[in-house]
């Protein structure tokens, strides 16, 4: 896959009443595509507001992991503290998005822990580092074990044909 196909994956567009919305990852706002093109107005002018990080990068970094669960519901990829989960809604809170429907820290609270649920992310009371620690490890050592086992699955399967 080339880096313009990546990176034109990478930006989401929405466009309503002349207000483009772009989710670009770092190093990739740059004027050609995929960027570029999106923000082609006729007299190229353009008013540029960068925005918070997405609710999942702020989970997923809370929790120390990269990826969420690969079957949302069956497994647990991470946990993270209802702290910090209030810590995020203060942050999301000041959003655009948010302030435009006028939503209250509460409801914003329920949306990050709805994120959390759909990413495989279980939101806890409390949150011991050193058996958080030891979950971390366990999940990593079960992934690779995965890993493992699909690879073998794929090289037999490579095998019969």
């Amino acid at each position: 896959m080339s880096k313009i196909s990546k990176a034109a994956k990478a930006v989401k567009k929405l466009d309503t009443n002349n207000l483009i919305r772009a989710i670009v990852r770092s190093g990739q706002a740059a004027p050609g595509p995929p960027l570029g093109p999106i923000l082609g107005q006729p007299d190229r002018t353009y008013d540029l507001k960068i925005g918070q990080p997405t609710v999942s990068y702020f989970l997923k970094q809370a929790a120390g992991i990269e990826k969420g669960a690969a079957k949302t519901g069956h497994e647990v990829a991470g946990k993270v503290s209802v702290r910090a989960v209030y810590e995020i809604a203060k942050v999301k809170a000041q959003d655009e998005c948010f302030k435009m429907q006028d939503a209250s820290l509460e409801f914003v609270v329920k949306s990050i822990v709805g994120s959390a649920r759909s990413l495989g992310i279980q939101v806890v009371n409390e949150l011991q580092a050193e058996e958080y620690g030891e979950f971390l490890r366990r999940r990593e050592e079960r992934l690779k074990e995965e890993a493992a086992a699909a690879a073998a699955a794929a090289l037999a399967l490579g095998k019969k044909k």
